[in-house]
């Protein structure tokens, strides 16, 4: 008898093992400027921890709307802090999770070489015939894309030839498909290990807009998720950074 529980509790431990080892999942609503990074971290996420993160990328906005009307998503990695901070308020959310993942920045570019100059000065030009610029209502790199040319007083100039995306991904496909010759985007998107991958870009000065505080929060469907909680730790990780800061952004 003796060796038969002995036998049982090495079953049971055997099995708990495989079950921890097998990890919990999460999904992850993500601001479309954050894509390329949160895909390399989500797989790092899993190698390391056994824990899996499903990812769903689109505009902040649009993620609010769907948070609001109950859909299940875990965390909201959302391209601003005032999101989450309303998310917290309306207790959809565990305001006590909320913290800045990122810090973003705005460019000017096209994927032709040589045609944004270092200062910008191309929107002052008048042989382009549009320029990408993600809706400002839904996505805080469109407000911040407004507030720059508000800064420069080019919003009456440049407004009548703007075309806006849903996003900042469907901006910065107008550009990279050439349907616009320029546009305002996140950095993260035309940067990998702190090179710009092709074309020609102007970074906007940060004294031109206000910050572009990304901030996640745990929402109520993830409160007593294990893979959530492991992944805000990660977040804060050296790893997590690493690959954050190659894309441009700050902390």
């Amino acid at each position: 008898m003796p060796g038969f529980f002995t036998g049982r509790a090495m079953l049971v431990a055997v099995l708990l093992a495989a079950s921890a080892a097998q990890g919990a999942e999460v999904s992850v609503a993500v601001a479309a400027n954050f894509t390329a990074p949160m895909q390399k971290i989500a797989a790092a996420f899993e190698q390391d921890t056994g824990h899996k993160a499903t990812l769903s990328f689109g505009a902040t906005g649009k993620f609010y709307a769907q948070i609001a009307n109950g859909a299940p998503f875990g965390i909201l990695l959302a391209a601003d802090d005032s999101t989450p901070e309303k998310i917290a308020r309306e207790g959809l959310g565990d305001g006590a999770t909320r913290f800045t993942y990122a810090i973003g920045r705005l460019v000017l570019w096209s994927r032709q070489p040589g045609y944004v100059d270092a200062g910008g000065k191309v929107l002052n030009r008048s042989d382009w015939k549009h320029i990408a610029i993600a809706n400002p209502k839904l996505a805080p790199y469109g407000q911040a894309a407004m507030q720059t040319l508000d800064k420069l007083g080019l919003t009456a100039q440049v407004q009548p030839r703007m075309v806006q995306g849903e996003n900042i991904a469907q901006t910065y496909q107008f550009v990279a498909s050439g349907n616009a010759p320029l546009g305002f985007v996140a950095l993260s998107q035309v940067l990998e290990d702190g090179k710009l991958r092709d074309g020609s870009a102007w970074m906007v000065p940060a004294s031109m807009h206000e910050p572009i505080r990304q901030d996640a929060i745990v929402l109520k469907a993830a409160q007593d998720n294990a893979a959530a909680a492991a992944l805000m730790q990660y977040l804060r990780g050296d790893r997590a950074r690493a690959i954050i800061r190659s894309y441009g952004y700050a902390f």
